[in-house]
């Protein structure tokens, strides 16, 4: 403090306006304001997000099977349905859900 009371312009003004303590709490109080302030626009950003990336995880579908008997039967099925699907086009019946269009991926 001897600083600021030996200064020609710092001696002058009241000593509530000086020091380190004065300045931490001064900075303390505009850190927490800007934090009140911005916190609901990241909480909002935040909640968009986690949104987006909930709509592209559904668009992922069901994970992949971690255990080796999960993979079997996931493996199992699969060549079971195409086995069916191929059973059916040979004897003329034909899924609408299965069928490809042109350019255009499987409709399910």
């Amino acid at each position: 403090m001897s600083f600021f009371n030996s200064h020609p312009v710092y001696s002058t003004m009241p000593p509530g306006y000086l020091g380190c303590e004065v300045l931490t709490t001064k900075l303390s109080r505009i850190l927490f304001t800007h934090i009140r302030h911005s916190l609901p626009e990241i909480v909002n950003e935040i909640r968009e997000k986690l949104k987006e990336t909930q709509i592209e995880l559904e668009d992922l579908g069901e994970p992949m099977p971690s255990s080796k008997g999960e993979k079997l039967h996931m493996v199992w099925a699969m060549i079971t349905e195409f086995v069916q699907s191929y059973k059916n086009q040979i004897s003329g019946k034909f899924d609408a859900k299965k069928r490809i269009e042109p350019g255009v991926g499987p409709q399910q």
